[in-house]
């Protein structure tokens, strides 16, 4: 059993860019709490979080990580999240586990592209947020990185303490309204903070215009309003190496951010009847289980394992919870507590805890563990995750690896929700796809190192679509005789767009409609018209890729009473739909993207260029402190496949961005032209 109770845990995702110190933040609190003996060092390698050859091998955390302390009476869980751009999906998928995100800001490079996004989905997910601005000694106007702070996320953004004395020290401003700091008098500090606090509770706002002034205990239950309700974003001051403001960040998670109990409670999602139906968790530990799963990672010595949030109930040794819409329980046999690296067992785990489980092949990323009696399909809301954009065709390097490489890159993908690993028919490629290039990178060490496998990877190619524009009609006579019973099919047709209204029907792309009549074509052979032109849905036209958007309506045919057969019919539907696209005035559609660039202001002439150059569109240039920039485009993939290397190399190493897929396009009748001439259909396609 643990010494502590659900209002006793604080559960805390620290979130933001790389170099922003969060890992090294995290090593200092838990050396403060008598966890660790000395804190680690991020280059040396020897951090709790960071604890996997990898991370240690490229210098920044790859992963999210979980680790715990006592402070002051509270047990908190702390998920440390990687930062790289290209790793961003690590850092969101951990939010369902926390009541709040605390975000970390290098006072030096101040507020960058992945502090802001962090930012906007925490407030979408209605998390209560923080910010911590770090390395204060690194940096002479801290007061300049603050304002950046409020300009990006508004004016609530106010500070709890305040850098002192050249940022070697930090001084409370919340329950302190005397002193000095480095960003001027503390009285103003507190004064701006206290009127936002009150600001949510009528009656403390009465007595604190009537008197001039309110107590820490009085500011506690609307001060934990405010941060649900997001009319206060509090700013922390920290310097994580010099271990400077690092208890006090630890006293204001426990006193002042929410517990499972204070924190908004999380909505789980079901279908019933046909409509979706929505139940509030109670952090209760006597509730019926509803515990989600945040995390799956495979761990070499004790196989795959699933780190779950409790959000009402309890799990404990031989507990038996539904997974999913399983019928049958899944018998867990021992629960964890994580300390990076480290398992320790756990007899119970109860409501607002955060713990794992191992070697449990039925718990997967984003399952649902419940008790018996409630709905199989319960959910939350599903994370806006960046979509894997970036991929790298594999193959195993040797004969015979390759059954090895599927599942290898089958568990890759199982622990990574932003991995993808497709098989594209019309190329034969197997595609790895992921967020970027050092996401992959990370990726195929991964299948070096840890599944032992060499691969061979080459650039993919553009995964296109192929549309129609206008009505036209298709026809194919398929007639095959080869000295018994021969084959014998024929199929009248029309394509058109599909319209207004039409799209929801469709399945996968295509609405098929039937409108012969007087049995032209009997109806056992219709399903086998449609698999002809569901063939040609997925291997494409005109250019060898999928198609969508297309209403297919079969009005009329001839069939023959000893030689029609299944096969013909699939033949015969599949060529009358080809003839008929190629009338359609098909169109490639390509993918793109929307682009969010990280620079130096120097850089903006420069980039927005090479933007023009490859088809992009600049939506809009944001400045920041640091004399940066953060440009938002959209573009086509096609020419940023490479674009991380190629903007390293323009802005020497310091631009970065983010890239998730936007919508698709027409592509400009010279890629389509040259698309199209380089397709070569296989014989039974001609």
């Amino acid at each position: 059993m643990p010494d502590y109770q659900t209002a006793d845990i604080r559960n805390i995702a620290v979130v933001g860019g790389t170099a922003a110190g969060k890992t090294t933040l995290i090593e200092q609190m838990l050396c403060n709490a008598g966890v660790i003996g000395r804190a680690g060092k991020v280059e040396d390698g020897n951090t709790v979080c960071d604890h996997d050859d990898l991370s240690k091998e490229f210098g920044y955390s790859l992963d999210s990580s979980i680790v715990h302390f006592d402070h002051a009476g509270h047990h908190v869980n702390v998920i440390d999240t990687p930062g790289n751009p290209d790793f961003l999906g690590k850092a969101i998928s951990v939010l369902p586990a926390v009541e709040t995100a605390c975000v970390v800001i290098d006072a030096q490079t101040g507020v960058d592209s992945v502090a802001r996004r962090m930012m906007r989905i925490a407030a979408d997910r209605r998390l209560p947020r923080m910010i911590v601005i770090n390395k204060i000694d690194h940096v002479e106007d801290v007061a300049a990185t603050l304002a950046a702070v409020q300009e990006a996320f508004g004016a609530v953004c106010l500070p709890l303490n305040l850098p002192a004395k050249g940022g070697t020290a930090v001084v409370d401003c919340f329950a302190n309204a005397t002193g000095d700091s480095d960003l001027g008098d503390v009285a103003g500090f507190h004064s701006a903070i206290v009127d936002q606090v009150v600001e949510v509770d009528e009656e403390l706002m009465a007595v604190y215009l009537e008197e001039g002034e309110v107590s820490p205990e009085q500011l506690h239950a609307p001060f934990e309003k405010a941060l649900r309700e997001a009319h206060l974003v509090p700013v922390c001051f920290t310097s994580a190496r010099d271990n400077v403001g690092v208890t006090k960040l630890k006293d204001i998670f426990t006193h002042l951010c929410p517990s499972p109990l204070e924190g908004n409670p999380r909505r789980f999602e079901y279908l019933e009847d046909g409509e979706v139906r929505r139940i509030e968790a109670v952090p209760d530990a006597e509730a019926p289980l509803i515990a989600h799963v945040f995390k799956v990672a495979f761990d070499p010595f004790v196989g795959k394992m699933a780190v779950f949030r409790v959000h009402q109930g309890h799990i404990g040794h031989d507990f038996q919870p539904r997974v999913g819409d399983s019928r049958k329980g899944v018998r867990i046999a021992h629960a964890f507590k994580l300390q990076g690296k480290q398992h320790a067992e756990a007899d119970r785990l109860i409501a607002g805890d955060i713990g794992a489980v191992a070697k449990i092949d039925d718990i997967n990323y984003n399952s649902v563990l419940h008790s018996e009696g409630m709905a199989g399909d319960l959910h939350l809301r599903p994370l806006p995750l960046p979509r894997p954009m970036y991929g790298l065709a594999v193959e195993a390097a040797s004969t015979g690896a390759e059954s090895r490489l599927a599942d290898a890159l089958q568990k890759l993908a199982a622990e990574d929700p932003t991995i993808a690993v497709e098989r594209v028919q019309s190329t034969g490629e197997t595609v790895l796809r992921g967020l970027g290039e050092q996401h992959l990178r990370a990726k195929l060490r991964m299948l070096e190192t840890r599944y032992n496998l060499d691969v061979v990877t080459k650039p993919p190619r553009v995964p296109y679509k192929e549309t129609i524009t206008v009505r036209a009609e298709g026809h194919c006579r398929h007639k095959k005789q080869t000295g018994g019973a021969g084959q014998f099919g024929e199929v009248y047709l029309r394509v058109a767009p599909l319209a207004d209204g039409e799209t929801e029907k469709a399945v996968d792309g295509l609405l098929f409609v039937d409108e012969t009549v007087g049995g032209s074509i009997p109806r056992q052979f219709l399903p086998a018209v449609e698999k002809g032109v569901r063939q040609v849905m997925q291997s494409g036209a005109v250019a060898g890729y999928p198609m969508q958007n297309v209403k297919v309506t079969v009005y009329d045919g001839k069939h023959h009473s000893v030689d029609s057969k299944e096969v013909a019919f699939i033949t015969a539907g599949r060529k009358a739909f080809i003839e008929g696209v190629k009338k359609a005035k098909p169109v490639l559609l390509e993918p793109f993207v929307k682009l969010e660039i990280a620079i130096p202001s120097a850089m903006i002439g420069d980039v927005s260029a090479d933007l023009s150059g490859k088809r992009g569109r600049i939506l809009g240039t944001d400045m920041r402190t640091g004399d940066g920039a953060v440009m938002q485009a959209e573009a086509p993939l096609a020419e940023f496949m490479d674009y991380a290397s190629h903007l390293k190399s323009m802005t020497s190493g310091v631009g970065t961005y983010v890239m998730e897929y936007s919508h698709d396009e027409p592509a400009p009748p010279a890629v389509q032209a040259q698309v199209v001439a380089a397709y070569r259909p296989s014989d039974d396609e001609d």
